[in-house]
C-alpha cells in the first residue's frame, strides 16, 4: 500500500491546506485574532500589571480576575479607585501597552481625538480609546461567530442526520419543518425581541443560531442519504450494530466534511450579521463595545475617519479570512483531489 493511499483523511486535508496560500493566510489571521482576544486584558487595560503603593505591592489585573471569579475582593486602598490618579503617587507602576479600558472614557483627553502617541487609533464620541475597543471587540465577534455556528451545527446535524438516515415518514416530516424554518424572518424576529426584551448579546446569538440551521440540516441530510447506502453501513447493520452506533461511528464521520466548509462560511456570516446589527444599534447592549458599534459612531462625526477605517478593515479582513479558509477546506475535501 502506497503512502498516499494509507494517509489519513485528516493528514491529507492538512497537507492540501498547507499548499493553499490563501487558506494558510486565513488560518494564520484567525489564529492571531484568537490570541489577541485571549490576551486583550493584558494588552489594553486601565489597570496596571503591577503597582507599589504606600509600600504595598499589588497586581491589579490579577486581582480583577480574582474578583470576577468571586475568589477574592479588592484591597481597601484600591477599592472603587481610578488607577490613573493612584499611579501618580505610586512608587512603581507597570502599565499594559494600551493603558485604557474599552468602555471607560479617558477624561484627560478629548472626544474624537485623532490617532496619536497617546491613543494609537484615536478616541470615539465618548472619549473611549478605539484601540482598546477594537481589541476587546475581537472577543465579541469571534464568540458570536463560534457560538452561533455551534448552535446551528448541533441542531442541523441532529435533525438532518435523522432525516437522511431513516428516510420515509421521518424524512418527510423533518423536510416540512426545514421548509417552515426557511420562512421565519430572522431580522424581524430580532427587531421584535429587541423591542420587548432588554438588549442582550446572548439573545442575539440564540436567535441567530436557532433560525439559521436549515442550510446545515439540508446538507447533512443529503450526505446521510448517500453514505447510508454504502456497503460498510450494510455490513455494520448485519453485525447487529445499533442505529445510534452506525450513525455516530460510520455515517457521520464520512458525511461531515461538507458541513465543516459550511460552518467556516457560517462563522463569517454570523460575524458580519452581528456587526451590522451593532451598527444599527439593535440587539446589542449599549455598554458593549463591538466593531459595529465603533463604526456606528462615525455617523455622528464624518471627519472622524478612524472610526470607520479601523473597524471596517477589521470586519472585512476577518470575514475574508474565514471565507478563504472555507474555500481552502472545500478544495482540500474535494474527492477529485484525493490522489494529488
Amino acid at each position: 500500500m502506497s503512502a498516499a493511499a494509507s494517509e489519513s483523511t485528516g493528514g491529507r486535508v492538512w497537507r492540501a491546506l498547507r499548499h493553499n496560500e490563501r487558506a494558510v493566510f486565513g488560518l494564520w489571521f484567525i489564529g492571531v485574532l484568537a490570541a489577541l482576544a485571549l490576551a486583550a486584558d493584558l494588552i489594553a487595560n486601565d489597570k496596571p500589571y503591577y503597582m507599589k503603593l504606600d509600600g504595598e505591592r499589588y497586581f491589579p489585573i490579577a486581582i480583577d480576575y480574582g474578583v470576577w471569579l468571586g475568589v477574592r475582593q479588592w484591597p481597601a486602598p484600591l477599592l472603587n479607585q481610578r488607577f490613573a490618579p493612584l499611579a501618580e503617587r505610586a512608587d512603581t507602576v507597570w502599565w499594559p501597552p494600551i493603558p485604557f479600558s474599552a468602555t471607560a472614557p479617558d477624561i484627560t483627553g478629548d472626544v474624537f481625538e485623532p490617532p496619536g502617541a497617546t491613543h494609537w487609533l484615536g478616541t470615539d464620541g465618548l472619549g473611549r480609546d478605539v484601540a482598546a475597543g477594537m481589541l476587546h471587540g475581537i472577543r465579541i465577534s469571534l464568540t458570536v461567530g463560534l457560538v452561533v455556528v455551534a448552535i446551528q451545527a448541533s441542531i442541523g446535524i441532529a435533525l438532518g442526520g435523522l432525516a437522511g438516515y431513516y428516510g420515509g415518514v421521518v424524512d418527510l416530516a423533518l423536510s416540512r419543518l426545514f421548509e417552515m424554518m426557511l420562512g421565519v424572518p430572522t431580522f424581524f424576529l430580532i427587531l421584535t425581541v429587541a423591542a420587548t426584551l432588554p438588549p442582550s448579546i446572548y439573545l442575539l446569538m440564540a436567535i441567530l443560531g436557532l433560525t439559521g440551521w436549515v442550510g446545515i440540516a439540508r446538507l447533512i441530510r443529503s450526505e446521510f442519504l448517500k453514505v447510508r447506502a454504502m456497503d460498510y453501513v450494510a455490513a455494520a447493520r448485519s453485525l447487529g450494530a445499533s442505529d445510534r452506533r452506525i450513525m455516530l461511528r460510520h455515517v457521520l464521520p464520512n458525511a461531515i466534511a461538507p458541513v465543516l466548509v459550511s460552518m467556516s462560511f457560517g462563522v463569517a456570516s454570523a460575524i458580519l450579521t452581528e456587526s451590522s446589527l451593532s451598527f444599527l444599534g439593535i440587539g446589542v447592549p449599549a455598554e458593549i463595545v463591538t466593531w459595529g458599534s465603533i463604526l456606528s459612531v462615525a455617523q455622528s462625526n464624518l471627519t472622524a475617519w478612524w472610526l470607520a477605517v479601523f473597524p471596517g478593515a477589521a470586519i472585512f479582513l476577518t470575514v475574508t479570512a474565514y471565507n478563504l479558509l472555507g474555500d481552502g477546506l472545500r478544495d482540500a475535501l474535494d474527492p477529485r483531489d484525493q490522489g494529488t
